[in-house]
């Protein structure tokens, strides 16, 4: 039942039939267990309603207290697209000139990755996510965010899914630290950059690494 600082409004949900839920759910996790991770991107432009319809898209997730802590940041300006790339390259070396592991350089071995990153430069847009650690009315307070990883992380999900619907190739990226988004693109210090998006046409002819994914015995378990 609603409270007096509660107002509600009605549920805009659409039923369907049983036969017809199991159709739509059966072709949906076809088109997303199509999804792979590219690394060989086109330089093919996109048109960049395609991209805002996908962030669209990412902001209806549910998010704690309905605070919305995500802030979307657009890329396709070639000299930022090169700082980015720049910037990110410098963190990779560090990462396997030493930083990593070995057992993570091990792990990373059948992707066939390394510290060079030319598809921060060539893929039409970039897409930087950002946490809001705390977010700020009109007047200027203060107000606290709530599960904020937990919020972003479900908006990002639901960004790649509707950009893999509509038809892109994405990769994320996620270079630690990330300080140098907050830098380049000129965030706010309430801000934390939480995930890098790369979005465009694979390149003709891309390849992807041979992996399986786990059984679904394995990743799920029933209660019936």
């Amino acid at each position: 039942m609603a409270t007096d600082d509660c107002v509600t409004r009605p549920l805009d949900f659409v039923e369907y039939p049983p036969a017809e839920m199991l159709h739509k759910a059966q072709d949906f996790s076809e088109l997303m267990w199509r999804r792979r991770t590219v690394r060989d991107f086109s330089d093919r432009p996109v048109d960049v309603e395609i991209i805002h319809h996908a962030i669209k898209t990412a902001c209806s997730a549910p998010s704690g207290a309905n605070k919305q802590p995500w802030h979307f940041v657009v890329i396709s300006n070639a000299e930022i697209k090169r700082a980015i790339r720049e910037a990110a390259e410098e963190e990779e070396r560090a990462f396997y000139g030493g930083r990593a592991s070995e057992s993570w350089l091990d792990d990373l071995k059948k992707f066939g990755t390394d510290a060079n990153k030319p598809f921060l430069e060539t893929a039409p847009y970039l897409i930087a996510v950002f946490l809001q650690r705390n977010s700020f009315d009109e007047e200027g307070n203060k107000h606290k965010n709530y599960y904020m990883p937990e919020s972003v992380g479900i908006a990002s999900g639901m960004l790649l899914a509707a950009l893999h619907n509509a038809g892109l190739a994405t990769l994320t990226h996620t270079p630690s630290p990330m300080g140098f988004l907050s830098e380049i693109l000129q965030r706010p210090s309430n801000e934390k950059p939480y995930l890098l998006v790369v979005a465009g046409y694979p390149e003709d002819g891309a390849q992807v690494p041979a992996i399986d994914r786990k059984p679904f015995d394995e990743v799920c378990t029933r209660f019936e």
